[in-house]
């Protein structure tokens, strides 16, 4: 028995049907399908989503290699712990989620203290990290809009997870807030004047700035302070 899922360009796609019935289920199948490795799949509570969608270049593709690079550069010089851009498959056992956010930090004390464990490979070395982690980024794109702003909005917070980047530049002033964990939800972290945004996870203040480059395209610049 089989399972047909609506992709994010509106193109059905069969999966099957144990992929869906659980949570161990979906993790076994999503180390062992024969979608392309650029795939985006999460799962959350028995439901599947999938997205194949062609990432945008600018809005998307650049906006989250800027992130990308800052948080990475400044993770590594202040020896925080680790960050990863999208790609990497995070799963909650607790909030019954898996999926590949666009950035996850994990600071070194959720290494020590196991608040995150890192499963092994068939083929050597890691391909999963289970747990809680400290910080994860989206970055909105049309096929994920309704997923980022209230499905993972709520998904996150169930996971225990501190702080949501959410970072949407598609129109013409970009909207970047970081969530941290309130009493029952997420609560917007206020900005004092001049659009600087307080992360705890980083220990630092950011705002993101857009320009463009030397083609007239798009440019993004995460500042720090």
């Amino acid at each position: 028995m089989s399972v047909t899922v609506t992709i994010a360009e509106n193109a059905p796609v069969t999966i099957p049907a144990r992929a869906t019935a659980s949570l161990a289920s979906f993790r076994e199948w999503s180390g062992d399908n024969e979608f392309p490795e650029k795939t985006r799949v999460d799962y959350y509570q028995g439901e599947v989503w999938l997205d194949m969608s062609k990432e945008q270049l600018f809005t998307h593709g650049s906006l989250k290699t800027e992130i990308a690079a800052v948080l990475q550069t400044l993770t590594k010089q202040n020896k925080l712990g680790r960050y990863w851009c999208n790609g990497v498959l995070v799963t909650n056992v607790i909030a019954e989620l898996s999926g590949n956010p666009d950035g996850t930090f994990i600071s070194h004390e959720s290494f020590t203290t196991k608040k995150v464990t890192l499963t092994e490979g068939a083929e050597g070395g890691y391909v999963e990290i289970v747990g809680t982690v400290d910080m994860v980024l989206e970055v909105v794109s049309d096929s994920s809009e309704k997923k980022d702003n209230q499905t993972l909005f709520e998904a996150y917070y169930e996971a225990g997870i501190a702080e949501y980047w959410l970072v949407d530049a598609r129109g013409t002033e970009i909207e970047f807030h970081v969530y941290k964990r309130g009493a029952k939800k997420y609560a917007v972290t206020k900005k004092p004047p001049g659009g600087w945004t307080k992360s705890a996870a980083f220990g630092k203040s950011f705002r993101l700035v857009r320009g463009k480059d030397a083609t007239g395209n798009p440019g993004f610049t995460l500042e720090v302070k």
